[in-house]
């Protein structure tokens, strides 16, 4: 079965999981965290279940109410932080019980999920991110390798071995055209938190096919610029981050699975532009993968930021994306 012809509304993590477990999710903040929460609705919330990830404005919008640990900051491949966080994770799954450790990575999990798959108390879980659709991380890799973690794929392209395919979040969003051309007004544009990564080209992009009437909104992280029209920001409190974008005509995003995530939560098909190592934005290429797997079910369009096109902008803005959880699911049988 190709990644195409799966149904939309029909990921399979209950069949792993259950309904409504009582999960300690191990998280990175941006896609990651983002990742779990939606897994988290699809199964049904358990508000005894437990988070542990960083303390910024997503996290906090995202996990409001939520019973939340927060750890220090765990750059990618930074392996003392993620001691730390290992020391946290081990204290926290020891201290009651739950059904399950759950992670999407990244590196937050990188020592602490072996320690608690180790004592055999609890089942541990390791869901590779949608961003890797051609095989797994280093984090993947090393969760793979070690002794009693159940490691799972969200693309049965290449399940097998000690991969095994437990559905995909994407299964729950599917796009239509809208009934009526939307106009291109208020364009938001984030190009993550991502720390240390600049992305100037995307910026520069966007620029090229702006015309003056465009209302625009900047998200820039660490890319700090001084000649952007508009409304610019580091960062912005979750809250408002949801309504900026949920108010614009078109989400212009760096291809970060929590930014597409939230677009496509908010009903929104968000145009991705993807990071490349070979220009310092990212460690690595993987920001591709997730682009075009997004882009082939319908879900967003691609930016070429070589040659930056109007049309692409027109395209989304008239593109309209539903999404199914499980309260949703409840809903529909109670009527």
């Amino acid at each position: 079965m190709s990644d195409k012809q799966l149904l939309v509304g029909d990921p399979r993590f209950a069949d792993v999981f259950g309904t409504r477990p009582k999960i300690l999710w191990v998280a990175s903040s941006g896609g990651h965290v983002a990742q779990a929460h939606r897994i988290e609705r699809l199964l049904g919330v358990n508000e005894q279940s437990m988070w542990i990830t960083f303390d910024v404005p997503q996290t906090r919008s995202l996990l409001a109410g939520r019973r939340v640990v927060h750890v220090d900051y765990v750059a990618p491949r930074d392996m003392r932080a993620a001691v730390r966080a290992a020391k946290q994770i081990r204290r926290t799954a020891k201290a009651e019980h739950f059904d399950f450790v759950v992670s999407t990575g990244a590196a937050i999990g990188f020592f602490g999920l072996p320690m608690v798959a180790l004592t055999g108390k609890v089942p541990v879980v390791y869901i590779e991110s949608l961003a890797r659709s051609q095989g797994p991380s280093l984090t993947g890799k090393i969760m793979r390798a070690a002794p009693r973690i159940r490691t799972y794929t969200q693309y049965p392209s290449w399940e097998g071995g000690s991969w095994s395919y437990t559905g995909t979040i994407l299964d729950s969003f599917d796009s239509r055209a809208a009934e009526s051309k939307h106009d291109v007004r208020k364009i938001f544009v984030t190009l993550g938190t991502i720390r240390p990564y600049r992305f100037d080209r995307l910026v520069d992009a966007v620029l090229k096919v702006l015309e003056p009437t465009d209302e625009v909104t900047w998200q820039l992280g660490v890319t700090e610029r001084s000649d952007l029209p508009g409304a610019v920001h580091a960062e912005l409190p979750g809250e408002e981050m949801n309504r900026l974008m949920a108010e614009s005509d078109v989400i212009v995003t760096h291809a970060g699975v929590g930014s597409i995530l939230a677009s496509l939560e908010l009903g929104k098909s968000p145009i991705v532009a993807v990071r490349r190592g070979a220009h310092s934005e990212h460690v690595d290429d993987h920001q591709q993968f997730i682009a075009e797997v997004v882009a082939a079910r319908g879900l967003a369009l691609s930016l070429d930021l070589d040659n930056p096109s109007r049309r692409t902008f027109e395209t989304a803005a008239s593109v309209v994306v539903s999404s199914t959880d499980a309260t949703d699911q409840e809903d529909d049988r109670d009527q």
